[in-house]
């Protein structure tokens, strides 16, 4: 078998459902150029909303569903709210022109909409619409990490909880520092969010700003880098300061100002700044290396601050529970699992990935062959060009046969880069490929081209579910199960006619 360590820098697709006749006018454009239309919520890439459906999905935005740790006095307010396909979203909204500029905020936030990984409550859309201006993310809920430190109920987060969070908080400012987006506004502890497995997760909101060039930190003065007060500008080094004031709570499960807490670190005073709601359930040297950590972050001259790569290399090894899930220690009951009796109702291909079979996917698309695809080329088309690219996806064919996945991603590419035809099967082949050289989330970008291209293909789904499944995006994973399921008894319907 094959394998890889090539990436695509094709942006992560939107996923619309349009016509025919649109489909067919995009065959003919270089990928570059493709533009899809505004698209449907129901897709799982990144949509842009239409005002009436998230006033819709919020109660018209009632101030019940307002879940900002402030309520009503935040100076953006997020709402909970439930889309009419039953899929709950988290929403902010921005004060009135805070982004005077509809398409600068719409670009921003594609960019951001780009992001996906697990350690993110990932953004999913955005709607502009008059003054309106409203980010839509994934619903994260089981409250934040300020709600479990600081105003619990019932338990306090356990110390092996707690690193996790650390951790889990430099891995994902790791994955958008390599993908381009080093900048977090506003770090702090209201914006790690649980979700439904029990996993801490941060925001993706923190990572636009709450206004085109207003403030990025909205929290105490006391708590924001000394950089920000000289000059008001964010840099990743600023970053990694906040990150700083997130272990002093993790530390102390109190929000101690980093000036006081550096008096206490430089003095080793580490028992009396320790949570003593922990009742002494921590290791010393884990603390005592966690309290180090964060001296590092909190240091005045930016430039002797780790980076994100470097809180990852030093949280990783303190993990004390690594195979205890997150909802145990959290206290929270097990997620439900996909009922059997949909499995039941799976085609042998919605089996396979439900099952997370790749062998068996791969097998199942090569007796596919193309049969889905619906290409129709003219005698003009048949140029040299339009040759080669045949030869490299007749390559690519032969390539994916045998197994040889890093050949058939190469040949695969320069039938996809040609873009004078667009096949959702070659997209699907592509992700397979990706998804045996433990590349989920390229893989799940072409699954949704896939989609795009036909989106009523039930493989496009299936595809998207395996990717989702192996980002452990599993809330996701099951909802494009079911949409693969339905289209799949649709289609059967259709063939049995009335």
């Amino acid at each position: 078998m094959g394998c890889c360590g090539s990436k695509e820098e094709d942006p992560l697709p939107r996923s619309p459902r349009y016509s025919v006749e649109k489909d067919q006018r995009r065959q003919k454009q270089p990928p570059q150029q493709q533009q899809p239309p505004r698209h449907s919520s129901s897709a799982r890439g990144f949509s842009e909303f239409s005002l009436a459906e998230l006033k819709s999905a919020t109660n018209t935005f009632s101030s019940k569903n307002i879940v900002s740790e402030s309520g009503e006095k935040a100076p953006n307010w997020v709402y909970e709210g439930r889309l009419q396909n039953d899929r709950w979203i988290a929403v902010k909204r921005f004060s009135k022109m805070a982004w005077p500029d509809p398409k600068q905020f719409a670009d921003e936030a594609e960019e951001v909409g780009k992001l996906r990984h697990k350690r993110l409550a990932n953004l999913i859309g955005y709607c502009c619409d008059g003054d309106e201006r409203l980010l839509v993310a994934e619903y994260m809920p089981n409250e934040t990490l300020a709600k479990h430190l600081f105003h619990w109920e019932t338990q306090t987060p356990e110390w092996a909880l707690r690193l996790r969070v650390a951790l889990y908080i430099a891995e994902a400012l790791d994955y958008c520092s390599s993908e381009g987006r080093p900048l977090y506004h506003d770090l702090n502890a209201y914006r790690v969010l649980f979700d439904e497995n029990g996993d801490p997760r941060l925001s993706c909101f923190g990572l636009m700003k709450n206004s085109r060039d207003g403030k990025s930190y909205s929290t105490n003065l006391a708590y924001t880098p000394p950089e920000y007060l000289r000059n008001g500008r964010v840099t990743p080094e600023s970053v990694s300061f906040s990150v700083g004031t997130v272990l002093l709570d993790l530390l102390s499960g109190k929000h101690i100002p980093p000036s006081h807490a550096l008096e206490m670190i430089r003095g080793r005073n580490i028992l009396l700044l320790i949570d003593s709601h922990l009742e002494g359930n921590f290791s010393t040297e884990e603390a005592t290396a966690v309290f180090d950590l964060a001296s590092k972050c909190l240091q005045y001259e930016p430039r002797d601050r780790p980076k994100a790569k470097d809180l990852v290399t030093t949280l990783t090894p303190l993990q004390s529970k690594p195979d205890v899930p997150s909802y145990v220690m959290l206290g929270i009951p097990k997620r439900e699992e996909t009922p059997s009796a949909l499995r039941r109702l799976l085609s042998p291909l919605g089996d396979a990935c439900a099952r997370m079979d790749l062998t068996a996917i791969h097998q199942f698309l090569v007796m596919q062959h193309y049969k889905d695809d619906e290409v129709e080329l003219s005698f003009q088309e048949w140029t040299q060009q339009m040759r080669d690219m045949l030869d490299a996806r007749k390559c690519g064919d032969l390539a994916f046969r045998d197994k040889d996945f890093k050949t058939a991603l190469d040949c695969y590419s320069q039938f996809i880069d040609v873009g004078t035809i667009t096949s959702p099967t070659v997209y699907a082949r592509r992700s397979l490929c990706y998804l045996m050289c433990d590349q989920p989330d390229t893989a799940l970008r072409d699954a949704m081209h896939a989609q795009c291209i036909h989106p009523e293909w039930s493989t496009a789904f299936y595809m998207q579910a395996v990717a989702l499944s192996k980002l452990d995006m599993n809330d996701d994973a099951a909802d494009m199960m079911n949409e693969a399921a339905t289209l799949e008894a649709k289609k059967h319907r259709n063939m049995k006619g009335p």
